[in-house]
């Protein structure tokens, strides 16, 4: 059998077992499946270098389906493989399966979850960074793109960071098969207004026949051929190829073939042909820079400093230490900090510009390869990409994101700059934790503390110079924990804060004191997990009178963490919660934080107020 031959076989192989894997629980994607098992067969009998044996081999190919939801035929392409059995191909979307509606690294061949669109291949991208400049290994990333997902701007994030970086080890295949969801894509089968697309962003663009297996092969040798500039290519093809049915028919995606059996006859039957999948070459090591000893900055108790410059002092000094910490920032590093690793280790620093969600996915790239990044940025613009975040969860990812410029602190550059809502959004992250360090030492100590965190770390930083009121050697700050900074053996009301608002509840129980009112006071900067035995025992000592205080909308951060840990006490507390209520303006951050009723005056009148009302029997 000549090549041509066997890749149109192994096409025909992709689509019968796409169908048959959909029809299990008559759910799934086989139509946008079939579209591109021409591109796929090519790709994994003649192009893709890997070990299926071996998924951690440093040298293996990436694969990326940015179109997830073709996950019938990337579990096909692992069949064909023999890195899994037709009995589990046909386990796909039962409860308890590996092989998931949507790819997920449940799988050990699968390094990102996909599904959510436009993520794959700023996830390429990251990959592909990771491979240029850290691994600086010779490994290639593929990446199966979906006409529909090109309408998502996070795709050109991606087009454009890949030319900006020469990423020539990347080459994106576009599936155009012409129907989305509901009918037509934007641009049909026009081939043109993709490829010109591609080239005005600096890319290397071919346009094939997507079901022409010759034209396929040259324009994968031609993608690795080709230097200094990443490949695209488009491919039109005809969404259900092969089974008259569905062949370009509207109406037919997302489905399960109707008539799954005369489908496979359709298609010539069942067929079993296992590809020998070339391996990478087996002498390659991945890059590694040396670490060297720990020496987190010192600031002395009673200086001011805020939290941002600590962090990139910090980010600094662990840099140092863990030769994979790698830092990324969104072209604010002069105001996160990040310019200061910059600076000091600059080839582990990546610029990714005002774009925050090709930030998150490089991130999540960088990871899959073992490193450690650190990215930040304004904690409002977090926000931008928090689709990103969620779906970094589902990849089972361990990224730390840094938030400065956070809430009404930040002054006079009004509410569009202030993060608001960062802490809610974060916290709902499954598996996250969410830090808000309150003074410099503290947060030194926690950007140590999370190097070997797992899962979606979130540290909050403020703009505005803070007291320091940790010593230099107290670095005890251990996630899940909190600190009485402030107490009695007969405390009347407890005042729980963080960050900026610690301050404010330090000076407000400094006001109560002098009026014979006993506040004690806890930093509550690990708002997730939270430390529950504290804020019980708090609950116990005050006769559950509790005031929380957070520059944060009312909902989802702080003070509803403090609820929900004190949910389960057998006695109930009484809580107040101070946040920022109304839409704030621009205005000094003292003005801001009293016009928002979280400053020292606001927390001591509501400490005042409780203290005062009648126990409930």
């Amino acid at each position: 059998m000549s090549d041509a031959a066997l890749w149109r076989e192994l096409g025909q192989q992709l689509r019968v077992d796409s169908i048959r894997a959909s029809a299990t629980t008559n759910s799934g994607h086989p139509t946008s499946s079939m579209s591109a098992a021409d591109l796929m067969a090519v790709l994994l009998a003649e192009y893709l270098r890997y070990d299926f044996g071996a998924p951690e081999n440093p040298g293996n190919d990436h694969l990326v389906f940015s179109k997830g939801h073709a996950s019938p035929l990337l579990y096909a392409l692992y069949k064909a493989a023999g890195a899994i059995t037709d009995d589990e191909l046909l386990s796909f979307r039962l409860f308890g399966s590996r092989l998931e509606g949507h790819p997920t690294p449940v799988l050990p061949w699968v390094d990102v979850a996909t599904g959510s669109l436009g993520q794959g291949l700023p996830y390429a991208v990251g990959i592909a960074l990771a491979g240029k400049r850290l691994d600086r290994l010779p490994y290639r990333v593929w990446c199966l793109c979906g006409d529909s997902e090109m309408a998502e701007g996070s795709m050109w994030e991606a087009f454009d960071h890949a030319s900006f970086e020469r990423l020539d080890n990347l080459t994106a295949v576009i599936d155009v098969n012409r129907l989305g969801q509901r009918g037509e894509t934007m641009h049909g089968w026009d081939l043109d207004v993709y490829a010109e697309r591609a080239r005005a962003f600096g890319w290397h663009a071919i346009t094939i026949d997507g079901h022409d297996v010759e034209a396929i092969d040259r324009a994968y040798a031609e993608a690795v051929e080709t230097t200094g500039r990443p490949s695209v290519i488009v491919a039109r093809t005809l969404k259900g190829k092969g089974v008259a049915a569905v062949e370009d028919q509207e109406g037919s995606h997302g489905k399960a073939l109707d008539e799954a059996e005369a489908a496979v006859e359709e298609l010539g039957g069942v067929r079993n042909i296992r590809v020998d999948v070339a391996r990478p070459p087996s002498a390659v090591e991945q890059h590694r820079f040396e670490p060297g000893p720990l020496e987190l900055p010192r600031y002395d108790a009673g200086s001011e400093v805020a939290t941002r410059k600590a962090y990139g002092d910090a980010l600094t000094a662990v840099g140092r230490a863990y030769g994979e910490v790698v830092a990324l920032d969104g072209e604010v590093s002069n105001s996160t900090y990040a310019e200061i690793f910059a600076k000091a280790l600059p080839e582990r620093y990546f610029e990714m510009y005002i774009a925050e969600q090709q930030m998150l996915a490089a991130a999540v790239g960088m990871q899959v390869r073992g490193w450690k990044p650190f990215a930040s940025t304004f904690a409002a613009f977090l926000t931008r990409a928090y689709d990103f975040i969620r779906m970094a969860a589902i990849s089972r990812a361990n990224i730390s994101l840094c938030g400065s410029h956070a809430g009404v602190s930040i002054g006079e550059d009004g509410p569009s700059q202030m993060g608001l809502e960062d802490l809610a959004a974060l916290r709902a992250v499954h598996g996250s934790t969410v830090l808000y360090p309150c003074d410099a030492n503290q947060t030194a100590a926690l950007v140590a503390e999370i190097v070997d965190t797992d899962g979606i770390v979130y540290l909050r930083t403020t703009r505005a110079a803070t007291p320091v009121i940790y010593e230099p050697y107290d670095r005890h700050f251990e996630v899940g924990g909190s600190r009485v900074v402030r107490s009695s053996d007969h405390d009347d009301v407890a005042l729980v804060a963080a960050g900026i608002t610690l301050h404010e509840a330090l000076k407000a129980a400094g006001v109560l004191a002098d009026e014979g009112i006993a506040a004690r006071v806890i930093d509550l900067y690990s708002v997730k997990p939270v430390d529950v035995e504290t804020l019980h025992a708090a609950a116990e000592a005050t006769g559950g009178r509790i005031v929380t205080v957070e520059d944060h909308w009312p909902e989802g951060g702080l003070g509803e963490a403090v609820l929900s840990a004190l949910a389960a006490s057998e006695r109930p507390s009484q809580v107040v919660k101070l946040a920022v209520s109304d839409m704030p303006t621009s205005g000094k951050p003292a003005e801001l934080l009293a016009a928002a009723g979280i400053d020292a005056r606001h927390i001591a009148d509501a400490a005042r107020a409780l203290v005062a009302a009648p126990v409930e029997a």
